[in-house]
């Protein structure tokens, strides 16, 4: 039987003063709520009505969204160019390498999963503002997802 991990999941939410870091994580069952300043370690205590970032935004009116999704098997690389809405690295097999902005390579090993992604489009909109190129070598098996707004 396997150890049990925990699970977190990290959200960006304004409050009075500003922005700050609120984790969820799941331990042994039980949710802990940890809120620190940007940088992930410094504690924050929320001043004021805490709400989304966005929330005070109007969201954006119907957007086109193109999608894509591209496989990967053996050597070769698929490249997303700066300005996606959200891009999905899932790895199969070897272990592919991602670069992103041009950046030092990062391995991902088989059974890997990662995803970056921003909430709002339209004329306020968001998106991702580098490149992400995955690399594959012989014996290297991905998919990579992405959406982008048109």
């Amino acid at each position: 039987m396997a150890a049990a991990t925990s699970d977190d999941e990290y959200e960006i939410l304004c409050d009075d003063a500003g922005s700050f870091l609120r984790r969820y994580s799941t331990e042994d069952g039980a949710t802990v709520v940890t809120d620190t300043a940007l940088d992930g370690t410094t504690a924050y205590t929320p001043t004021g009505t805490v709400v989304r970032c966005d929330a005070q935004q109007t969201p954006a009116v119907n957007p086109q969204i193109d999608s894509t999704a591209q496989r990967q098997a053996g050597a070769g690389a698929v490249t997303i160019a700066a300005g996606a809405r959200s891009v999905t690295f899932m790895v199969f097999a070897g272990a592919p390498t991602v670069s992103i902005g041009g950046g030092a390579a990062v391995v991902f090993p088989a059974g890997s999963t990662a995803t970056w992604s921003v909430d709002r489009g339209g004329e306020a909109g968001e998106s991702l503002q580098d490149e992400f190129t995955f690399t594959g070598v012989v014996g290297s098996d991905f998919a990579v997802l992405s959406t982008r707004e048109i």
